[in-house]
């Protein structure tokens, strides 16, 4: 394949590319092979441009880079080496989203919930779908492994690729804000674009709300249908700025799609769906009032796509909890336990908030925060957590390279100004062995922040940890 046919339309100078011929793409030295292309990517940990020789002794044809490099085969020079990853993937993979419709599905909560209710909603339609987010990667039934929300470019057009060549009719994937500034979407035109909501994450990368917002609104501006939360402030902004054709939804506002008459309860949702001046009962087994938004935005998914909201709102009343939200642990105890993804302020709430609705003894609110990340928001989840629970255990999450007895320091802050009563055990295994030998009969513990994840991020490496594992190893014990 000749290197111009990949970076064909992009800014270029340096060597010819009409004279290369390359078998590949790489942006990892590691993973170059004879005759490969390699693009030198600027990450946060290190650059590409250091490992160009790397790359050659592997056997790189040729190098694109950003930076002014010394070498003896022949380097094409581009501004932004990410961008042109993405460009440059999507022609090598001869632009597999040709015969597929896209939706993104994009904000701080709710992305997870929201793909998955799609693609069951879209398969009850007779249609096959490929799901790419944070729990896992999907074409159809089969499951495919997945390492961060939103792929690198290539691997996402390799994915895409791979769910044309099986038949996949239309994806739906989480785009993260890290994927719109990081250009690992660049080139994908969307067919429906879905926002949740914007609150506090991610500020370790994006340093403030507007940044974060600005990356979230540029998944807007290349999608032809926009489904927004209204009640979010973020979301109001949006659908003004939106030059697509939006569809808005909320509870408390007046919207294109709106929930009235809303009951929640431990067993799930029910609402009426008020859309297009028809009146619909809405029903979702997914308690919490965030259950409600997340079903909002993936009906104003599915329909954007033409499909029948009397069938969709029947595969809604039959969909299950999906793994790590908002997922209640079988126990045969007199007590319940629920693993929760929350891992921000605004998602500790919804969760707490909605057991808050239905629990009959204490609320025992399991947490910490991850290292290596916002710092703002750990007093705000301290404080959020004391004033929804009866008792915490403030504990460890994914402390990475800080230190977890430090890291739960900055929690306290917020959990002694709530007043709760609490008990602080670093060690995570410890402190769930805590919570459950000491709950009563009708407690409800929450173990909020680990989610889907089976592993632990520690200073000297990852570890496996399932808290369902952990769960029944403790109770066997008691």
């Amino acid at each position: 394949m000749k290197l111009s046919k990949l970076l064909c339309g992009l800014e270029t100078s340096g060597y010819n590319p009409d004279n290369i011929e390359i078998s590949g793409i790489a942006y990892d030295s590691r993973s170059v092979k004879k005759g490969d292309v390699f693009v030198c990517i600027k990450g946060y940990a290190t650059d590409g441009h250091k490992y160009v020789k790397n790359a050659i002794q592997n056997g790189a044809a040729a190098i694109v880079a950003s930076d002014k490099i010394e070498v003896n085969i022949p380097v094409i020079y581009t501004p932004d080496t990410r961008l042109a990853l993405a460009y440059m993937s999507k022609a090598y993979f001869n632009n597999p989203l040709e015969s597929i419709k896209l939706i993104g599905v994009t904000g701080t909560n709710g992305k997870t919930t929201v793909t998955y209710l799609i693609k069951s909603m879209l398969e009850a339609q007779g249609i096959k779908v490929g799901l790419i987010g944070t729990n896992q990667n999907m074409i159809g039934d089969k499951v495919i492994p997945t390492e961060r929300t939103t792929p690198e470019s290539f691997e996402l057009y390799k994915l895409f690729a791979q769910m044309a060549d099986e038949g996949a009719d239309c994806v739906v994937m989480e785009v993260s804000s890290h994927a719109l500034e990081l250009c690992r979407v660049a080139g994908c035109e969307f067919d429906t674009a879905v926002f949740t909501n914007l609150t506090q994450d991610h500020l370790d990368f994006h340093e403030n709300m507007e940044n974060y917002f600005m990356a979230k609104s540029k998944l807007f501006s290349v999608c032809k249908n926009a489904v927004i939360n209204i009640d979010d402030e973020y979301g109001r902004r949006l659908a003004k700025m939106c030059g697509a054709n939006v569809m808005t939804y909320a509870i408390n506002s007046d919207a294109d799609m709106r929930a009235s008459l809303i009951s929640v309860d431990a067993k799930g949702v029910c609402y009426d769906l008020c859309y297009n001046n028809n009146k619909y009962k809405a029903r979702l087994s997914i308690p919490g009032r965030f259950s409600v938004y997340n079903s909002l935005a993936s009906l104003g998914a599915v329909i954007t796509l033409r499909a029948d909201i009397n069938s969709c709102l029947d595969e809604l009343s039959k969909a299950k909890e999906v793994k790590g939200r908002a997922e209640i642990v079988g126990t045969d105890t007199d007590f319940t336990v629920i693993i929760d993804y929350a891992h921000t302020p605004d998602g500790l709430e919804n969760i707490l908030s909605t057991v808050n609705e239905f629990k009959k003894g204490r609320l025992i609110t399991l947490f910490g925060c991850g290292g290596d990340r916002d710092k703002t928001k750990r007093p705000k989840m301290g404080k959020t957590a004391g004033e929804l629970s009866d008792f915490l255990v403030v504990t460890s999450d994914n402390p990475r390279s800080e230190e977890p007895d430090k890291i739960i320091d900055d929690i306290m802050d917020g959990v002694i100004e709530s007043g709760c009563e609490y008990v602080r055990i670093e060690n995570r295994r410890d402190a769930i062995e805590y919570a459950l030998t000491h709950a009563k009969k009708d407690d409800i513990i929450v173990l909020a922040g680990k989610g889907h994840e089976t592993y632990q991020i520690l200073k000297d490496g990852t570890i496996h940890f399932d808290e369902r594992e952990v769960v029944y190893e403790v109770l066997e014990k008691k």
